[in-house]
Parts: structure tokens; sequence; C-alpha cells
């Protein structure tokens, strides 16, 4: 009896350390095949402060953060560069291992805040950024083609057409500002 209780417990040992040494679904081992690791990303962050880091990659991406000791937790945006607890678009604030999926349609640069949580003098994380090659990247030009008779199927609001208008406007003024300001220097 105490002899197979020694080899369950070995046995259950000897799993835990293969968890340990293998990676695994928590670390960012078991993801898709179509998902390319693009960066590795390794840091320490004290309580209550930022790290900041700028994804430039398009197309949609994963990022798998885990913290190795202490809380870090993720935030992301595409309208600030230096996202935090009071202005983001994404999160992730879990205790363990944190992850963000980053729309393809996203603006670019895509700013990322990691944030050491207070109740740690300190965290320590690993991020593993991948790249989902499962969704198609549109191409700008790839959108369609234009026929002038689209024009009439597409009817623009009075406010679309102002704000043409008034974009129009600008261009001019600033190309005539632009010439005035040659014709003065030339005379004076």
């Amino acid at each position: 009896m105490m002899r197979s209780c020694s080899a369950l417990v070995v046995a259950l040992l000897l799993s835990q350390a293969r968890g340990f040494l293998s990676p695994s679904e928590d670390d960012g081992g078991g993801v898709p095949e179509e998902w390319v690791l693009l960066h590795v990303v390794q840091g320490h962050i004290g309580a209550g402060n930022y790290s900041y880091l700028r994804l430039n990659h398009d197309g949609r991406i994963i990022l798998h953060m885990r913290s190795l000791k202490g809380d870090a937790d993720l935030y992301v945006s595409d309208k600030t560069l230096r996202p935090s607890f009071d202005t983001y678009k994404l999160q992730s604030v879990t205790c363990g291992r944190d992850v963000v999926t980053v729309p393809g349609d996203f603006a670019r640069p895509v700013g990322i805040g990691i944030y050491g949580h207070p109740s740690h003098k300190e965290s320590e994380f690993e991020m593993r950024v991948f790249y989902d090659q499962t969704v198609p990247q549109e191409e700008p030009f790839d959108k369609g083609s234009y026929a002038p008779e689209d024009a009439h199927k597409k009817r623009k609001s009075p406010q679309a057409a102002e704000e043409d208008f008034q974009e129009e406007e600008s261009i001019f003024w600033t190309i005539l500002i632009g010439l005035l300001k040659i014709v003065l220097e030339i005379l004076f």
C-alpha cells in the first residue's frame, strides 16, 4: 500500500516537473500552427509603474503575456502610444496569463502598456507576440474597382459634401498663402 502511494506521488511530481520544463498552453506553447511568433519580450516592472512598447506590424496580432513573478497587466490602444488603465481600447488584467488580440484594422502604430500591479513590489513578465496568418490582409487598393456609374449609387450626405468643400477650400488657401509668401520674399 505504501509503495503504491509513493509511486503515485512520484508520478504526480514527474508530471508537474514535465509541465514546468515543456511549453504548455499557458506560456504560449499550445498555439495554432498558423500563428507566427514575431517577438518574445521579457522585462521587469515596478509596482504602480508602466513599461511601454510599440507595435508596428500589420495584421491580426495576438499578445500572450504571462507574469513570471508578481502581476503584470496589459493595456492596448491604437489612439495613444502610452495606454493606461484610464486610456485603453483593449485590456487583460488577470493574475497570470494575459491575452489580447489586436485586430488588423487597428491604426498602426499600436501602443502597448504593461502595468506592474501594486500588490507586488516588482513584476517580471514574458510576452510572446504572434501574427495570425489565418486572417487575410486587405490590400488598401483592393477594395473594389471604381466605376463612374457607382457614383450615382453612392449619394453623399450634405455633411460629407460640406466637409469635402472645406477640405478643398483649405488646400486652396494653403497654396495661395504659400505663393504670397514667395512673392513677398522676392519683393522685400
